[in-house]
């Protein structure tokens, strides 16, 4: 049971917080010497903080679906048609660059070197972004659905920061730091649905028997609980710009598992 709830813990703090969710799972899967197929679990878990991320936006999301939906039938178009393109084509690229990086990445989340190399990547990016970021012009709506589509396609590999990387692009193409931070998130949707109805295809194509550790449902909990705290707390830390704690952090962990490698 302790291990489903810390788990779920890490699967909840990290998955918003810009230091890769995927790599702190895979080093603690690593560490904890897990060798069920804990698949099922891992599609709970991203299902419990994709519930969190719904109900965080939900204002968010309603508005541009009826935007987006509504200009379909009238000549004038709201906000929201154009900000429901950008999503669509920021997922739409993620979608490709993930799945072709899909194979890669499940290699990547079994060699500690390799979780430690993207978690120090993702060090380094987030301690440039006052240098790189903030006085930047803006560009196109168009331009930065996708770059910032390929940075979270790109963070499908283990270690990389999938927040991290979104509100680095989005602040390099010149979106305000709380605009990087909605769109960051409103992307994460369709792409973490997306991952988890794929794994979930994979769960069902194996055929095998469906295992789910003792404490499940605490774990899925402490996901859910825990990742809408740490959206909160994203929000506070994005208008506070503190993210070289986030990258000495990153770089850290990213040291450690490496030495502890060697």
């Amino acid at each position: 049971m302790i291990h489903s709830l810390i788990l779920g813990a890490v699967q909840g703090l990290c998955e918003f917080l810009p230091v890769s969710s995927s790599g702190h799972l895979a080093l603690f899967q690593i560490f904890m010497g897990f060798d069920e197929n804990m698949l099922a679990f891992d599609i709970l878990l991203h299902f419990a903080t994709l519930l969190a991320t719904v109900i965080y936006f939900r204002r968010d999301i309603i508005r541009i679906l009826t935007e987006w939906f509504g200009g379909w039938f009238t000549s004038k178009k709201h906000s929201g048609w154009p900000y429901g393109w950008a999503i669509i084509i920021a997922s739409m690229i993620t979608a490709v660059i993930g799945l072709a990086l899909k194979s890669t990445a499940e290699k990547f989340s079994e060699s500690l070197i390799l979780v430690g190399a993207g978690e120090i990547f993702t060090g380094l990016v987030l301690i440039m972004i006052p240098f790189i970021a903030y006085s930047r012009p803006n560009s196109s709506l168009l331009k930065t659905a996708i770059a910032v589509g390929i940075a979270q396609g790109i963070a499908v590999l283990p270690g990389v920061s999938r927040s991290g990387m979104s509100i680095a692009m989005g602040l390099f193409m010149g979106l305000g730091i709380t605009e990087a931070f909605r769109f960051s998130f409103l992307i994460s949707i369709p792409a973490i649905l997306g991952a988890t109805l794929l794994e979930l295809v994979k769960c069902i194509k194996s055929g095998g028997t469906v295992f789910l550790p003792e404490g499940y449902l605490i774990g899925a909990v402490a996901a859910f609980v825990l990742g809408f705290a740490s959206l909160v707390f994203m929000r506070q830390l994005v208008n506070a710009k503190n993210w070289a704690y986030f990258g000495v952090y990153c770089l850290a962990v990213g040291v450690t598992a490496m030495v502890l490698a060697l």
